[in-house]
């Protein structure tokens, strides 16, 4: 009987990885997440996902697959609903402060003028 070797698991997702996933999904936001009537079908969204891995892989530590993408693009959107969710204090919509640590300073929306 043959010596089945363990599992080894994938490397963690670097940074430029992740950069370039985000970039990607973001881009085709629209074509995988949309809902409703004009939503993309399940053979375009496949495409588009193996578009992303495309993207993806010359970057990686090691070749990703598509499932590979999908698992980390939804654990990125719950750790910062959840980042956002423990800043705001109770879930509600977030607050000046917890905005200023989830957004780059050029992703803020403008200060009101002062007396408003």
């Amino acid at each position: 009987m043959a010596e089945d070797s363990p599992k080894r698991r994938k490397a963690n997702f670097n940074e430029a990885e992740t950069e370039v996933l985000i970039e990607q999904v973001l881009k085709h936001e629209q074509l995988l997440f949309a809902a409703g009537p004009g939503r993309a079908s399940p053979g375009q969204k496949r495409k588009v996902w193996e578009l992303i891995r495309h993207k993806v892989n010359p970057v990686a530590a090691c070749p990703r697959d598509v499932e590979d993408l999908k698992k980390r693009w939804r654990d990125l959107k719950r750790r910062d609903r959840s980042k956002l969710c423990r800043l705001s204090q109770g879930c509600g919509p977030p607050g000046p402060a917890a905005l200023g640590l989830l957004l780059a300073p050029e992703e803020m929306p403008p200060a009101a003028p002062p007396g408003r």
